[in-house]
């Protein structure tokens, strides 16, 4: 694999490669790539090659066409155009290498007016609407800066989605081709059903319209809040419970000596309240009672009693003490040639066969430099084809055609990382109960909460609990390829459908657990829900910064006020770690696939919710003798400096992205005729620029309040200064109802059994020569007798199954 990026988007799409065996030949620029500064480059940049080279210069562009000729993978973050400017179209590559897959990932796509625009994550989730979607993280107008970097972690599984995709179907034609992804479309493929509440409430607006977790005074607008409550303990840790169902709502309510409340005639029908003073006292009172314990108590509770169980809000590298983490093996230490040894993620999967290999540290710069002979010839089965014996519609086809995945999973997590291999041409069986996937009623329009990821799906309800439920599961397995398996630790065993037994039934099987935290103690046997995973994996903390306080003796009105934040901070219907998760199981079942094919045959594998955050927040966890700290956004949460931080501008309000040091230039003489940014002493130099990083932050803030933000955009953009106004519309909002979606690519109509024709996401990735698609989501049982047929049970069959209540 040659990568060419700078961006994490890439790196961190390679370095899954790497640990999983792939020689990644690393181009840096001369004197290093800018992410070599980057805390967690010692992850991102581990078991990699490094070599420098001028693309710019003949000799370089010839030593890296010497190396495509060879290699399997390409993989590039350029802005569109800038590898055909440089002499190195895929088109010209594709000469010298048939073969070779070719991923391209940009900020916004190939077209649609933002095109051209510098890729940087906070440009994207400014633009895109990002920010507007944590607008609860902050009580002033701005809107908030959001320091998890969900579009670039996604981003890079969406490509390797791509490139797995095209790697699979390449056994099959013996030919490569180009895939794209975007950051843009792969945020907003992590939205679990915002989507369709905004169809609901636009389509239907006298009788629902759109809600929020709290009312204008800040007080609890729904029961949800009791159930995910965030409470502080006396000693002064947040704490993220997760009590969902009826019964661990009681639970709570018992251990916070609360449980009289359910009998008393004044408090009929608790949680739920029409009554906002009734609903603020019982926040009060559980706030009140959860702040009498301390952690020790809260935590001697958890152990007595499984059906509560909280979380804490981790951290930084806090995250990877989490005993889940460490008890699974999700974290390993990796001597740096540098920096020592660095405890840091380790695979997003495991694999019981075909297992990573993590003991590479990563390179020095430039040093396989001697080594570039031998390095052009790696690419061992990467000879390039004469001619495909494909034929021309085979090579036209989807690129998982073929391919059967069963899914045993419910929810969001588990369930969607199979949602996006139906866009790539695999069949997905999913299994329900007679009653459906609860997700499918979770919001208060039927269909509304599950639609996304019931998309492209063949839905068969059973009741596997009774032996003939079972066999059909079973002869299912016998037919598939791939296994996603999502409940709890042991509850697959009890089923009677872990890996063993249908290892037994089909040995060819790839078998994928994805459960919330892990296939054992100490935490296998609980459930996991978004704001948990938020809290233990550090997304919700980073999001807030400095700006919630974590200190015993707050009051209770401070407890309410930063429960409030925190809550908006991780658990955000737009992007939260449900999606992150679902991304990183497709991530897993393509890598099993790939491997099956190349020779591993059928073997199990393990991710987790837990884990795939740990990933995601990268940046955030590593840690190493010496490591920097991670920048972390400021206490009004604007951005993580001068040059990467919203302003506010004479109307609406604009994000700037300039924090390169050869981006100073070109924004100093943008604003020129403002402010002397450029002859200023204060700003002379890099070092002088961080040093005063305050006083350049309110001189541009002087000089943004100038002007609008649309003038801002369209002059800056103009100059190639990255500098965008910021979108005060949710994402669904803005690709609903802008043209914007719809130019860039983002959006495809379908007809859907209940909300008839509408549009939906694109699939997130595209192809040169293979195909996508673009399912609606599916009712619950609608094939159910389609597929037993295909299993060759009669009608009469079928219809006595039915009447026993074993299938829907």
């Amino acid at each position: 694999m040659i990568d060419l990026s700078s961006l994490r988007t890439g790196v961190q799409a390679s370095q899954l490669l790497a640990d999983f065996g792939a020689e990644v030949i690393w181009v840096e620029p001369l004197g290093g790539s800018p992410i070599r500064d980057h805390v967690s480059f010692p992850m991102w940049g581990r078991g990699k090659q490094s070599i420098e080279l001028n693309l710019r210069e003949n000799t370089g562009r010839e030593t890296l066409r010497s190396l495509v000729a060879t290699a399997d993978v390409l993989v590039e973050s350029f802005r569109p155009g800038v590898m055909e400017r440089l002499g190195l179209s895929y088109e010209s590559l594709a000469k010298l290498n048939p073969r070779l897959v070719w991923l391209s990932i940009t900020g916004f796509g190939p077209n649609g007016p933002m095109a051209n625009v510098k890729g940087y994550e906070g440009v994207v989730m400014a633009k895109l609407g990002g920010f507007q979607a944590f607008r609860a993280m902050t009580d002033t107008p701005a809107p908030p800066f959001v320091a998890t970097q969900y579009a670039s972690f996604s981003a890079s599984q969406t490509g390797l989605h791509g490139v797995l995709s095209a790697l699979v179907e390449r056994e099959r034609s013996g030919l490569g081709q180009k895939v794209e992804t975007n950051l843009a479309l792969a945020f907003a493929s992590l939205d679990t059903w915002a989507w369709y509440m905004h169809l609901v409430a636009t389509r239907w607006p006298d009788a629902f319209r759109g809600g929020t977790a709290f009312d204008a005074n800040g007080v609890p607008a729904g029961p949800m809040t009791y159930m995910l409550l965030i409470a502080m303990t006396r000693d002064g840790h947040w704490l993220q419970f997760a009590q969902v169902a009826p019964h661990l709502y009681a639970a709570l309510m018992k251990a916070l000596g609360l449980d009289w409340m359910f009998t008393d005639p004044y408090w009929k029908g608790i949680p739920v309240f029409d009554d906002a003073e009734r609903r603020l006292e019982l926040w009060n009172r559980m706030l009140e009672s959860a702040n009498q314990k301390t952690l020790a108590e809260w935590e001697a509770i958890f152990d007595a009693d499984p059906n509560v169980f909280a979380e804490v809000f981790r951290r930084g590298d806090a995250v990877l003490d989490h005993p889940q983490l460490v008890h699974d093996g999700h974290v390993v230490t990796i001597d740096d040639v540098e920096r020592g040894p660095v405890r840091q993620p380790a695979a997003l999967a495991q694999l019981d066969v075909t297992p990573a290999s993590l003991n590479r540290s990563a390179p020095r710069l430039g040093e396989h430099r001697l080594d570039l002979a031998a390095l052009s010839s790696v690419g061992r089965s990467a000879a390039p084809s004469e001619s495909s014996t494909a034929s021309p519609d085979a090579l036209r086809q989807l690129p998982l055609e073929g391919v059967t995945v069963l899914e045993l999973a419910v929810l969001f997590a588990a369930p969607y990382g199979a949602t996006v291999l139906t866009d790539l041409g695999a069949r997905v069986i999913k299994v329900e109960a007679l009653e459906g996937d609860p997700i499918r009623n979770m919001m208060p329009f039927p269909e509304a909460a599950g639609a996304r990821v019931m998309q492209g799906k063949e839905s068969v309800t059973v009741n596997i609990t009774t032996p003939e439920g079972l066999a059909i599961v079973h002869q299912l397995a016998k037919r598939a390829d791939l296994v996603l398996q999502g409940y709890r630790a042991g509850v697959a065993e009890r089923l009677g459908v872990d890996s063993a037994t249908l290892h037994a039934i089909n040995p060819d099987l790839v078998y994928v657990n994805a459960p919330g935290y892990g296939i054992g103690p100490p935490n296998g046997h609980r459930p996991a829900f978004a704001p948990s995973i938020a809290a233990a994996g550090g997304l919700a903390r980073a999001n807030v910064g400095d700006s919630v306080l974590e200190e015993p003796g707050l009051d209770l009105a401070e407890i309410r006020r930063f429960a409030r934040i925190l809550s908006a901070g991780g658990t955000i219907t737009n992007a939260q770690a449900d999606g992150l998760a679902a991304l990183g199981v497709g991530t897993a079942l393509l890598v099993g696939l790939l491997a099956r094919q190349r020779g591993a045959g059928g073997q199990t594998l393990l991710t987790s919710m837990l884990s795939t955050a740990s990933h995601a927040m990268s940046d955030q966890v590593i840690d190493y003798p010496g490591a920097p700290s991670p920048r972390r956004p400021d206490d009004a949460l604007h951005g993580l400096g001068a040059r990467y931080r919203v302003y506010e501008a004479a109307t609406g309000w604009v994000f700037l992205a300039a924090p390169m040091e050869s981006e100073w230039k070109p924004l100093a003489a943008a604003l020129e005729s403002y402010t002397p940014l450029a002859t200023d002493p204060r700003f002379a130099t890099e070092a002088d620029r961080a040093a005063n990083d305050d006083a350049l932050s309110a001189e541009l803030a002087k000089v943004f309040g100038l002007r609008t933000d649309a003038e801002w955009e369209r002059d800056l953009l103009a100059v190639d200064v990255a500098c965008v106004a910021v979108t005060t519309e949710t994402p669904e909002t803005l690709l609903w109802s802008d043209e914007f979606g719809r130019a860039s690519g983002y959006l495809v109509d379908v007809d859907h059994p209940t909300f008839d024709h509408h549009p939906r996401l694109a699939p997130t990735v595209q192809f040169s020569r293979s195909l996508t698609q673009a399912e609606p989501g599916v009712l619950a049982g609608t094939a159910t007798d389609a597929v037993l047929t295909e299993l060759g049970y009669s009608p009469e069959a079928i219809a006595d199954l039915r009447a026993k209540k074993i299938i829907g």
